[in-house]
C-alpha cells in the first residue's frame, strides 16, 4: 500500500519533488548578448580590411614574444566581452600574419573571401553535423550539389561524386585510397597489403609530399611512390613513367596508380595529362590528378586549355581554399563514380540506425570518407560562387596569371634579377643577382647562400612576403599569386625589397669574406 500511495502522491509532482538540477546557463547566451559581441568583432574585422595593404605582411616577432602576449592562462572566472574583445584586437591586428595582404605572395593560400567569412560564421552558429543527412540536410544536399559543380568543370562523367576535406593532403589520401582499394587486386581493406604483392604509385621528382604521406598512411611505405624523372621545364616524362611501369612488373611489384600533377608546388608545372591518362588506359592503372593548386584555372578561359586530359581523371584533388580563395580549410576529392567511396570507405556500426524511408533521408557523407563527424566546409565555398559568380572568379585567376607573366617580364628586364624558368601559371622563380658577379661554379655556391639569406630577409623584412623554390640545386626565390587584392604595383614592390636588401646583403657577405668574387 505504501508503493502505492508513493506513486499516487508522485502523480502530478513537479520536477522539484525529484530534485531535479537547477538550471545552468553560464555558456547558453542570450541573443541581444551574442548580438553586442559579435557587432565588436564585425568592428574589428572592418577596422582589419581598412588597414590590411598598410600592415605589415608579417610583424617578424619572436616565438617567445607572440607566446607571452596570446597564451593566456585561462581563467576561473568569465573574462568580460570587452576585455574579450580587447584581446582579439591585438591577436589580430599585433600578433598575426596575413596571407591575404596584397603582397603576401609565398606559399599557396588563398586571400580569404569575404562571403565565404560571413558564411563560415553561420555554418558555425548552425553547428551541423555532415557525417549523416539526418544531423545537416541542408548543409548535404549544398556539399553534394558543389562537388557536382566542380565535377562538371573539369569534365566528369554524371556518376562523378566526392567530398570536401581538410585541403589537398586528405584529398589526395582519401583518392589515393580509393586507387589502391580498386587496383591492389585482393581485398586490401580487410586482409591488409601484406596480403598481396607491393604496391607502387608513380609521380615526377615534383611531386608534392602529400602524396608520399598518403603511401605511408596506407601501409605501403613512402618508398612505394616512385618518383619519375622531369623534362626541363620540370614536367613527367612520359617515357620514364612507361619504363618505370615494366621495371615494377618485372620485379614482381604491382602498378596501381600515376599521380599527374596538376600545377606543381615550385614552378607551377602541369603534367602531360593527355599522354599520361593514355598509358593509364594501356597499363590498367588509377589516374589520379593532383591539381589542389592548379584545378582552380580550369575557370580561366584561356588557361583551361592547359589541363586537356584531366577529363580522363579516375580521381582529382583540389583546394578552393588555394586558387578560388576561400577561407580555410576545404579541399575536395572528387572520383569518377562516386560509388567507389563508399566501397573504400563504408562500415556500419551498430549505434547508428535510420529507417530511410520513413525519414526520407539522403546519402551520409560520414560513410563516403574517413571522418564521421564534419563540418560545413562546403557552405563558405558555395556562398563565394554565388555572391562572385563564374565569371569574375574566372578573370581573377586568370589576371594572377597575367601577373605572374609580368612579373617574369620585370625580372627579365633587370640587371639585377635572373630567371629560373618561364612563369608557368601563377608562380615566378627568381633570384637576385649582382651586377658585378662573374658566372661560374663558384658564382653558383654563393648564389644560393646569398638568395637564401635573401628569403629570409624579405619574410622578417615584413614590406612584402616570398618564399622559396630549389631548381636543379639551385636556390631561388618563388612567388605565388593566388591573391584577389595583389596588383602590378605590389609585384613590383617584392622586386624592389629584394633588389634592395640583396645588394645590403651582398655588400655584408663581401666584408664579411663569404661574398670573394669568384676566379
Amino acid at each position: 500500500m505504501a508503493m502505492e500511495g508513493s506513486a499516487h502522491e508522485a502523480e502530478g509532482a513537479g520536477p522539484a519533488a525529484f530534485g531535479s538540477p537547477e538550471p545552468v546557463a553560464d555558456l547558453n547566451w542570450k541573443s541581444d548578448r551574442a548580438r553586442r559581441f559579435a557587432d565588436g568583432a564585425l568592428d574589428l574585422w572592418q577596422e582589419f580590411l581598412d588597414r590590411l595593404a598598410e600592415l605589415p605582411v608579417t610583424h617578424g616577432r619572436s616565438d617567445e614574444q607572440v607566446r607571452e602576449a596570446v597564451a593566456l592562462e585561462v581563467p576561473e572566472e568569465p573574462m568580460g566581452d570587452e576585455a574579450l574583445l580587447a584581446y582579439l584586437r591585438e591577436v589580430v591586428l599585433e600578433w598575426s600574419m596575413y596571407p591575404g595582404h596584397p603582397r603576401f605572395m609565398a606559399y599557396i593560400s588563398g586571400s580569404g573571401t569575404v562571403p565565404g567569412a560571413v558564411a563560415d560564421l553561420l555554418a558555425a552558429a548552425v553547428n551541423m553535423n555532415l557525417g549523416a543527412w539526418r544531423l545537416a540536410p541542408s548543409a548535404t544536399e549544398i556539399e553534394l550539389h558543389v562537388i557536382r559543380w566542380f565535377a562538371e568543370q573539369f569534365g566528369l562523367p554524371e556518376e562523378a561524386g566526392g567530398l570536401f576535406l581538410s585541403g589537398g593532403a586528405m584529398a589526395n589520401f582519401v583518392c589515393l585510397k580509393v586507387a589502391r582499394d580498386q587496383k591492389a587486386g585482393w581485398d586490401v581493406r580487410n586482409e591488409g597489403v601484406s596480403a598481396g604483392q607491393p604496391l607502387a604509385f608513380y609521380g615526377s621528382e615534383e611531386l608534392h609530399v602529400v602524396s608520399d604521406r598518403a603511401a605511408d598512411m596506407l601501409g605501403m611505405g613512402g618508398k612505394a611512390v616512385r618518383k619519375i624523372p622531369v623534362t626541363q621545364d620540370f614536367r613527367m616524362r612520359v617515357d620514364a613513367l612507361r619504363e618505370a611501369i615494366r621495371g615494377d612488373r618485372a620485379r614482381g611489384v604491382r602498378p596501381v596508380a600515376v599521380i599527374a600533377s596538376a600545377g606543381t608546388v615550385a614552378t607551377g608545372a602541369i603534367d602531360p595529362l593527355e599522354e599520361i591518362a593514355e598509358v593509364c588506359k594501356q597499363e590498367g592503372l588509377w589516374f589520379h590528378v593532383d591539381a589542389a593548386y592548379g584545378g582552380p584555372a580550369i575557370l580561366a578561359d584561356d588557361l583551361r586549355p592547359l589541363f586537356r586530359g584531366i577529363e580522363r581523371a579516375d580521381s582529382v584533388a583540389f583546394d578552393p581554399h588555394k586558387w578560388l580563395y576561400t577561407p580555410h580549410s576545404g579541399g575536395c576529392a572528387i572520383v569518377r563514380d562516386a560509388v567507389r567511396l563508399f566501397e573504400s570507405f563504408a562500415v556500419a556500426p551498430s549505434y547508428v540506425y535510420t529507417d530511410r524511408q520513413r525519414a526520407l533521408s539522403g546519402v551520409d557523407l560520414g560513410v563516403m570518407g574517413p571522418q564521421f563527424s564534419r563540418g560545413f566546409q562546403a557552405l563558405k565555398v558555395w556562398v563565394s560562387l554565388l555572391a562572385h559568380g563564374r565569371r569574375a572568379y574566372g578573370q581573377r585567376i586568370s589576371h594572377d596569371a597575367a601577373l605572374a607573366r609580368y612579373m617574369g617580364d620585370r625580372v627579365d628586364a633587370r640587371p639585377d634579377m635572373e630567371l629560373a624558368v618561364p612563369v608557368s601559371l601563377s608562380i615566378c622563380c627568381f633570384r637576385y643577382r649582382p651586377p658585378d658577379l662573374e658566372k661560374g661554379v663558384d658564382a653558383e655556391a654563393y648564389l644560393n647562400r646569398l638568395n637564401e639569406r635573401l628569403m629570409m630577409e624579405v619574410q622578417l623584412d615584413g614590406r612584402s612576403y616570398c618564399s622559396n623554390a630549389i631548381l636543379n640545386g639551385h636556390f631561388y626565390l618563388r612567388a605565388c599569386i593566388v591573391n584577389f587584392r595583389t596588383e602590378a604595383e605590389d609585384v613590383d614592390a617584392l622586386l624592389d625589397v629584394a633588389a634592395e636588401l640583396g645588394a645590403r646583403l651582398h655588400g655584408e657577405m663581401r666584408s664579411e669574406g663569404t661574398g670573394e668574387q669568384p676566379a
